[in-house]
């Protein structure tokens, strides 16, 4: 089973919507069946790069409202992402482009190491308050996952995975998509935004059946092993 996941690094529901979706994964049984790819999305192209400006007052100035109403905005969803076991930390957070972010994923798949790249630039930006739009925060990332510091540094001076980045995004415009996370299974079918794990079992299940994959045996007893859109976050 092949799930497309359109996704940006600054969008909160797209990792809790990951996290749910990894949970879902394990709980329907499909551990080793199911081939995870995340494609590129920006939220905000015309997000300045390395901007001082906190992620809540960026929020503040994009819906009008005080630092915070803002900051309430994100308590519920600091409060959501902890039920997937993640501590965002609203108040580290600076806005970021993430033009660069989802080329280094790019350059990340070359070398086999794009989930792990993808899973650090999010903890990165949520939990650790980390400028995922600067050279030096992104080339420490790709150092973490095994890929050369130098290397890293020419990709990022140069256009390469543009292009790339820019396919994702006019591919996702084509077939309709508004929001983030989206995820795609199999060509066929689509889940918009980051569901209950619950839904995501039961949608997993149904198509697993109408695919003809059958689900890993699991073990019983003592041994048993909201979305964002194009302009804004739905808070």
């Amino acid at each position: 089973m092949k799930i497309e996941v359109w996704s940006d690094y600054v969008c909160p529901f797209c990792y809790i919507g990951k996290r749910r979706l990894e949970q879902s994964v394990k709980q329907a049984g499909l551990e080793g069946k199911v081939e995870v790819q995340y494609k590129a999305y920006q939220l905000d192209p015309n997000t300045p790069v390395a901007s001082d400006l906190s992620l809540l007052e960026g929020l503040a100035g994009k819906f009008s409202v005080s630092l915070a109403e803002a900051e309430n905005m994100m308590r519920n969803i600091e409060e959501q992402a902890k039920t997937v076991g993640l501590n965002f930390q609203v108040n580290k957070m600076k806005t970021s482009n993430t033009m660069d972010a989802h080329r280094l994923a790019k350059f990340a798949q070359q070398y086999e190491v794009e989930a792990q790249v993808t899973e650090r630039l999010l903890h990165g930006y949520f939990v650790e308050g980390e400028r995922i739009d600067t050279e030096q925060v992104l080339v420490a990332i790709a150092e973490e996952a095994g890929l050369n510091a130098e290397q890293t540094k020419a990709m990022l001076h140069s256009d390469d995975f543009v292009k790339d980045v820019q396919a994702d995004i006019e591919e996702a415009r084509k077939i309709g998509v508004q929001g983030v996370p989206f995820f795609v299974i199999n060509r066929k079918y689509a889940i918009s935004g980051a569901q209950s794990t619950e839904a995501f079992v039961e949608a997993l299940e149904k198509i697993a059946e109408e695919e003809g994959i059958k689900p890993a045996l699991q073990m019983l007893g003592k041994d048993s092993g909201s979305q964002c859109d194009d302009g804004s976050c739905d808070l």
